[in-house]
């Protein structure tokens, strides 16, 4: 019988960040996909030289956990050549949405083809068998609101496979996906535990641990700032909403489409243009440089100023906050406008993380972190009960 590996997956409304194993492995796959046919054509050129199997996931679904079953997908950076990929909307559960477990069964079955995980898994001819014990997340609301369990049930006691069809290394390869356990954690209580412990759980911020602070975790589609005080999460105090920042990047695409008449493929384009080092928040239009500053500002200083407004709100109700930490890919692209409306107006102790990848990435961070913290304690006991034979 193969053995469990270890899984963390932050279905991101951008991204799917996954960490894997010892940590050896990491994925990060844009969050989109497309309905596709059987028989997609694969252009020539493409097939020489599209050899990374992220650049073509092209697979078939089937799982008792999906409201739409056996369907084909583009997903990633494939999807984002279609006519039809669909981004997650706003408004939207992440826990109730099909693409979000498309986008989690393909990153596993992406790990589980490996050939670094031939020894790892059971494979007969061209089926992989692969067993996980996953650690993911959802927003603070949909906790709240006990989507946690429906989500986790639906993804526990079933087999759910991923077939590759016309994806370069992995075609006819087919993924059976079980998971031994799953353990799913609300966003705002992990970025706490990022914050403050290390990869073996133990205590590394020591100026954070009894300090009373909230942490703002500005998502695609959601925000959540939870509160943080006697080294535990207030659930009554903290708080989610349907805040994020992907309404106003699509604002930016389309403005950008009918002023330049410029397509950019998704909302991960708008957020490169937002953020690379050079030339940023400008695009080629017609093959000139061409500055889209004014419509980012315009829309980008009306989201901050909605930002900006709940943390006011929160920090009220909870007025012996010491500091309030922004985090996630949201934070990121909104960092300068905050940081400015904060300089002008309350002044309030904020931090952001200057290291992109640490903000992008905190949330997966943290699911592996809290999720190989269970595997070990869950070894030990199985090894205090289990006496040892002669």
């Amino acid at each position: 019988m193969s053995k469990s590996r270890i899984a963390a997956i932050d279905v991101g409304n951008d991204s799917i960040k996954a960490i894997f194993g010892d940590a050896e492995y990491e994925l990060n796959v844009p969050n989109i996909v497309a309905r596709d046919t059987e028989d997609r054509p694969v252009i020539g050129i493409e097939e020489l030289d599209n050899k990374n199997p992220l650049e073509g996931i092209h697979i078939k679904v089937h799982s008792p956990a999906l409201k739409e079953n056996n369907v084909i997908y583009r997903v990633g950076v494939l999807a984002t050549k279609s006519n039809n990929a669909t981004e997650l909307d706003p408004g939207s559960s992440k826990s109730e949405e099909d693409q979000t477990l498309v986008m989690l069964f393909a990153t596993l079955a992406l790990d589980a083809v490996r050939a670094e995980n031939k020894s790892v898994f059971q494979r007969t001819k061209n089926v992989i068998d692969g067993r996980y014990t996953l650690g993911t997340g959802l927003p603070l609301r949909e906790v709240k609101e006990g989507k946690d369990a429906g989500y986790r049930s639906r993804l526990i006691g079933s087999v759910h496979q991923v077939e590759f069809l016309v994806t370069p290394k992995y075609q006819g390869l087919k993924v059976n996906i079980k998971f031994d356990e799953v353990k799913v954690y609300p966003e705002g209580f992990a970025a706490y535990i990022n914050l403050v412990m290390d990869n073996n759980l133990k205590i590394i911020n020591k100026d954070l641990i009894d300090k009373k602070i909230l942490i703002q975790d500005i998502g695609g589609l959601s925000t959540d700032i939870a509160v943080i005080r006697n080294r535990n999460v207030d659930d009554d105090k903290a708080q989610g909403f349907n805040l994020g920042v992907s309404e106003s990047l699509e604002a930016i695409r389309e403005e950008i489409r009918t002023k330049h008449g410029v397509e950019l493929d998704s909302r991960r384009d708008v957020v490169e243009i937002i953020t690379k080092k050079n030339d940023r928040n400008h695009i080629m239009v017609k093959g000139s440089r061409t500055s889209v500053h004014d419509i980012i500002d315009r829309i980008l200083l009306d989201l901050a100023k909605k930002q900006y407004r709940l943390l006011r709100n929160i920090w009220q109700k909870n007025s012996q906050t010491e500091i309030c930490y922004f985090v996630g890919g949201g934070a990121n692209v909104l960092k300068d406008y905050i940081k400015t409306l904060n300089n002008n107006l309350d002044g309030y102790n904020i931090d952001f993380f200057e290291d992109e990848k640490e903000s992008v990435w905190m949330m997966a961070n943290a699911y592996y972190k809290l999720i190989t913290d269970f595997v070990r304690k869950t070894e030990k006991e199985k090894m205090v009960k289990e006496p040892i034979k002669n």
